[in-house]
């Protein structure tokens, strides 16, 4: 591939990437005008939805990270079906939160501050702070400080790969020696 041929797709994803920002960001803009509340420093990989229609309902509090196809859904309208009337329930999520891939939480739910609801799970109901939790429905497996310490001697025991190792500096050989680490025991990337 040419420099020329390199620069311009490099062009075109920029732009498609600030495209993909601002469509967002007005996203954001006309759910927070519908009453959605949402604290400082929040961020939303691609494919978050946020119950549209029930967004007043949902409140999320500061530095609060949602992965990617995180579901916040303010409403069950399979009740509607059952009895004639769709049940409405609030979404409180706390501060300092990370929120898995794919996670689904459901109407009338608080999760507290310091929180990380692993990848795939379906929060039922209240998640207390300082927690880690998972599954299908979420339950609470352990408590943030206990996630860090085992997660810290993992690290020690292990590889830890530094920012040289990101997502868009990866080469062949970086990759190979990612694939290595991972087949000889617990790795991180900082």
């Amino acid at each position: 591939m040419s420099v020329f041929t390199r620069r311009l797709f490099g062009m075109a994803k920029t732009l498609r990437d600030k495209l993909r920002r601002h469509h967002k960001q007005a996203h954001l803009e006309t759910l927070k005008a519908r009453g959605l509340r949402i604290g400082e420093r929040v961020s939303f990989e691609d494919g978050c939805f946020l119950d549209p229609s029930h967004c007043f309902l949902i409140s999320i509090g500061d530095q609060v990270v949602f992965a990617p196809n995180v579901r916040l859904i303010a409403h069950d309208a399979s009740t509607r079906y059952a009895i004639g009337h769709t049940r409405l329930g609030r979404i409180n999520i706390g501060s300092r939160c990370f929120i898995g891939d794919s996670v689904i939480v459901l109407p009338g739910v608080t999760i507290g501050d310091d929180c990380i609801i692993g990848a795939g799970s379906v929060v039922t109901h209240d998640i207390p702070g300082n927690s880690v939790a998972a599954g299908n429905p979420a339950r609470v497996r352990c408590t943030m400080d206990e996630y860090r310490l085992k997660h810290r001697e993992r690290a020690q025991q292990g590889t830890t790969f530094n920012a040289d190792y990101a997502r868009d500096n990866l080469d062949d050989v970086k990759r190979q020696q990612m694939l290595d680490a991972v087949d000889k025991g617990p790795t991180y990337i900082i």
